[in-house]
C-alpha cells in the first residue's frame, strides 16, 4: 500500500523534489557521453589489460555480459571508449559522430545494438534513471484548445529547466542554492548548461507571464516524469535505417509541422506546432543514443540534416532550435563509404565523423564462440522432427575455414602461421613480432580492404554455409551435421556470393588449407578413439615436452626416470625418458641432425617456460606439427603405421579388425561426442587419402 502511495505522491513529481534528489546524489545530472563513460569505466573491474596481435590493449567488461555478447572487436571498442570519454570531458569528440566502417557481416550493427541494450539496462537502474518534465493545466493559460499537457519534446532534463526558470541567470542560481545546492554544485550544473528547446522556452515564457513571476504558482504548471525506456518506441535508444530515395524524408529524422496541433493552438508562432517526436532524433534527445544504420546510403538532403545535427547538436526548423543531448553512432560498408568519398562536396560530413574501420574477427579461437552463436543454442531437429546431432569437429572446421579467408597474403607468414599467431598460439619458429610487422605494414595501405582482417567471409556467409549443411539430404537422412560437409557448403557460398574473381580464387585456396587442418584434427580424434581415451594424444604430446625438458636434467639416474612437478596439480610426477620416442617424433618433424634437434628442443623449452607462467593448463595442442608427429609415431609403434590402421579399419573381413572397428565406434559415441553417423563418416574419411597433403 505504501509503495502504491509513493508512486502517486504528487510531491515526488515536483521540480524541487527532483533537484534535491540530484543534490543528494540519489539522481544524476549528466549528459549522454558522461553516462556512457560511467557505464563503461565506472565499475570496480570494468577494464582488463589484454594482449591482442602482440600489442597491449584494453578490454571493457561491460561489452562482455550476457549469453550473446560482443566477441573480439578490441580496437573498435578502444576507439569507441576513447571517443566517448573525450566527449564527456568536453573534447572535440562532442561535436562528432562515431562511425563504424567495414565489410557487410562483420558485426557493426551487432556492436551498436548491443551498446543500446546495455545502455538501456544501465539507465533502468533507479539511480541512473533519466527524467524530464511536462507542462500541465494549460487550459488555465488559454490558447491550447483541448491540449492540457505538453511533454518536453526532446526529453530535456529538469535541471535544464531549473537553469532557465527565470530570465536572469542569477535568479536561477539563487533558486538552486535555496534548495540546498552548494556553490560548487551550482557551478558543476552550469558546466552542462544549455538553453531550453523552442517550444518549452515559449510555453515557460507564457507560464511565467501568467503567474507574474510567482515561483509557487509556476510550479503548479510543472510535473517531472521518468523518461520512458523503450526499444520498440525508439525512446532513449533509437535507430534510423537508410531507405530508398523516394520514401525517405527529413521528417523521419527531425519531425514536421503538425496539422492536428494547429487545430488547437491559437498562436501560429508557437513552436509547439512542430511535432518533433514524429522524427527519430527527438525521441533520443534526452541523453540517448541515435543509431544511423548505413548513414552514407541516405540521400544528400538527409546527410545534410545529419551534418547540422552532428555539428551543432540541435534540431533546427524555420529558425527554431531544440538542443540535443545525444550520442550519434553510425555504420557504413566499405563500398558505400568509398562512393560517398568520391563526391568531394560531401567532405564536411566526413570531417565531423570519428571513423573506425571495423575488421573481421581474426582470432579463430574466438571465432568458435561466434560460430556457436550462428549454429544456435536451441536443440536442432530434422524435417521429420528427429533430434539432429552436431559433429564435434563441425565448429572447428567452420571457424578455421572462415578465419583463414580473413588472413591477407604475406611474404613473411603463411596463412596458417598468421592465423595461429593472431590467436596467441605457437607457429613454429615465427614470433608474434613478425605478425605485428605484417599488420603494421598492411595497415598503412590506402586501400582499406587490403588492411589486416578487412576482407574475408563474414558472419552472414558463415550463416549461409550452416543453412546449406542443414538442407543437405545427407544431413537430414543421417540426422547429423557432419563436419566434412563444411567445405562443400563454404565453396558453394564462395561461388554464389563472392563476386570478385580474385577473392573467389583466394578463398577457394584457403578452403584447401582448412581441409588439411581438419584432416589433422580428425587424425587426433581417431588416435584418441584407438587408444580408448579422450585425451590420449594430449598426454603423449605433454610426455614428449616433459621428456625434452628432463633429458638434460642432472638428477636423471641410470634408470632414466625424471621426476617433475605437474604445473596443473602441483604434484610430483615420475616420467621415464624414452629417447627412441623423442627421436622418432623429431624425425617426423623433419629434424635430421643433432643441431636441428637441439634447436627445436630449446624452442619447446622456451615456449613451456613462457606459456606455463601465463596458463598452467597450456597443453601444446595448438602446435599442429608436433601433434601430428606424435600421432604418427604412436600409430606406427602401436599398429605398424597409420596405413596399417587404415587397412585394419577398411578391411574388416577378419574378426580382430571388426572388433577394433566396433570398439573405436563405441569409444567415439560414448566418450568423444560423436553419433553413429558422424563416427562412421569420420572413420571412412580417415581411411581415404582425401586432404592428406
Amino acid at each position: 500500500m505504501e509503495k502504491a502511495l509513493k508512486k502517486t505522491d504528487p510531491s515526488t513529481k515536483t521540480l524541487a523534489h527532483h533537484i534535491q534528489e540530484v543534490i543528494g546524489q540519489r539522481r544524476r545530472f549528466e549528459n549522454a557521453f558522461q553516462a556512457i563513460t560511467r557505464m563503461t569505466l565506472g565499475g570496480p573491474n570494468s577494464i582488463e589489460k589484454v594482449i591482442v596481435n602482440g600489442q597491449n590493449t584494453y578490454d571493457f567488461q561491460v561489452f562482455r555480459q550476457g549469453s550473446k555478447h560482443i566477441i573480439g572487436m578490441y580496437d573498435e571498442m578502444n576507439s569507441f571508449v576513447s571517443y566517448v570519454k573525450d566527449a564527456a570531458e568536453g573534447g572535440s569528440s562532442s561535436e562528432m559522430a562515431f562511425v563504424l566502417i567495414g565489410e557487410p557481416g562483420n558485426g557493426k550493427t551487432f556492436f551498436v545494438d548491443y551498446l543500446g541494450k546495455v545502455y538501456r539496462n544501465f539507465v533502468s537502474i533507479p539511480e541512473n534513471r533519466r527524467y524530464s518534465f511536462k507542462f500541465k493545466n494549460l487550459d488555465q493559460l488559454g490558447g491550447y484548445g483541448r491540449i492540457l499537457d505538453i511533454e518536453s519534446q526532446t526529453f530535456e532534463d529538469p535541471l535544464v529547466l531549473a537553469m532557465n526558470l527565470f530570465e536572469e541567470e542569477q535568479d536561477n542560481k539563487e533558486y538552486l542554492s535555496k534548495l540546498g545546492a552548494k556553490d560548487a554544485q551550482v557551478d558543476h550544473f552550469y558546466e552542462l548548461y544549455r538553453p531550453l528547446g523552442a517550444c518549452t522556452d515559449y510555453i515557460l515564457g507564457e507560464i511565467r507571464e501568467h503567474c507574474e513571476g510567482d515561483l509557487k504558482k509556476m510550479m503548479d504548471f510543472i510535473e517531472i516524469f521518468p523518461v520512458p525506456i523503450s526499444e520498440s518506441r525508439g525512446t532513449l535508444t533509437g535507430k534510423y535505417a537508410a531507405k530508398d530515395k523516394i520514401t525517405s524524408s527529413a521528417v523521419d529524422l527531425i519531425g514536421e509541422e503538425s496539422i492536428s496541433r494547429l487545430l488547437h493552438i491559437v498562436d501560429t508562432n508557437n513552436p509547439y506546432r512542430f511535432d518533433l517526436r514524429r522524427g527519430a532524433l527527438a525521441r533520443v534527445a534526452g541523453g540517448g543514443i541515435h543509431f544511423a544504420d548505413e548513414i552514407f546510403k541516405n540521400k544528400k538532403d538527409l546527410v545534410q540534416v545529419y551534418l547540422g545535427v552532428i555539428q551543432n547538436r540541435t534540431i533546427e526548423m524555420e529558425g527554431f532550435k531544440w538542443p540535443l543531448d545525444t550520442l550519434i553512432v553510425a555504420t557504413s560498408n566499405n563500398a558505400e563509404f568509398g562512393r560517398f568519398l568520391e563526391e568531394k562536396e560531401q567532405a564536411p560530413i566526413v570531417d565531423r565523423c570519428r571513423i573506425s574501420y571495423m575488421a573481421h574477427n581474426t582470432n579463430y579461437l574466438q571465432q568458435q564462440q561466434l560460430t556457436q552463436f550462428s549454429i544456435g543454442s536451441h536443440e536442432k531437429t530434422t524435417f521429420a522432427g528427429d533430434f539432429l546431432h552436431i559433429d564435434p569437429n563441425l565448429n572447428y572446421a567452420l571457424s578455421v575455414a572462415v578465419t583463414l579467408t580473413r588472413m591477407p597474403p604475406s611474404d613473411k607468414l603463411t596463412p596458417i602461421e598468421m592465423m595461429k599467431l593472431a590467436a596467441g598460439e605457437v607457429a613454429g619458429e615465427k614470433s608474434i613480432k613478425t605478425l605485428r610487422e605484417v599488420i603494421n605494414e598492411l595497415n598503412t595501405e590506402p586501400d582499406i580492404t587490403k588492411r589486416f582482417g578487412q576482407k574475408g567471409l563474414g558472419h552472414r556467409n558463415l550463416g549461409r554455409a550452416i543453412q546449406i549443411i542443414l538442407e543437405r539430404s545427407e544431413t537430414q537422412e543421417g540426422k547429423c551435421m557432419y563436419a566434412g560437409d563444411v567445405f562443400i557448403a563454404l565453396e558453394q557460398v564462395i561461388l554464389d556470393y563472392v563476386r570478385d574473381a580474385q577473392d573467389q580464387a583466394k578463398y577457394l585456396s584457403d578452403m584447401n588449407i582448412a581441409r588439411g587442418l581438419h584432416r589433422k584434427n580428425v587424425m587426433t580424434a581417431i588416435f584418441n578413439a584407438y587408444m580408448d581415451e579422450p585425451d590420449a594424444i594430449q598426454k603423449d604430446v605433454l610426455n614428449y615436452v616433459n621428456m625434452v625438458i628432463g633429458i638434460d636434467a642432472k638428477s636423471l639416474g641410470s634408470n632414466r626416470i625424471w621426476t617433475y612437478k605437474d604445473p596443473q596439480t602441483g604434484k610430483l610426477m615420475p616420467l621415464k625418458i624414452d629417447e627412441t620416442f623423442i627421436d622418432s617424433v623429431e624425425e617426423r618433424l623433419g629434424l635430421k641432425n643433432r643441431e636441428q634437434k637441439q634447436s627445436y628442443r630449446t624452442t619447446i623449452s622456451k615456449i613451456y617456460g613462457q606459456k606455463m607462467i601465463q596458463d598452467p593448463t597450456y597443453n601444446f595442442m595448438d602446435n599442429n606439427e608436433l601433434v601430428k608427429a606424435v600421432t604418427d609415431v604412436r600409430l606406427k609403434s602401436d599398429v605398424a603405421g597409420a596405413g596399417s590402421l587404415v587397412g585394419a579399419l577398411s578391411n574388416r573381413t577378419n574378426e580382430e579388425n571388426q572388433k577394433l572397428y566396433n570398439r573405436m565406434i563405441e569409444t567415439m559415441e560414448s566418450k568423444l561426442g560423436y553419433c553413429r553417423t558422424c563416427a562412421l563418416k569420420t572413420i571412412e574419411y580417415f581411411c581415404t587419402q582425401d586432404d592428406a597433403n
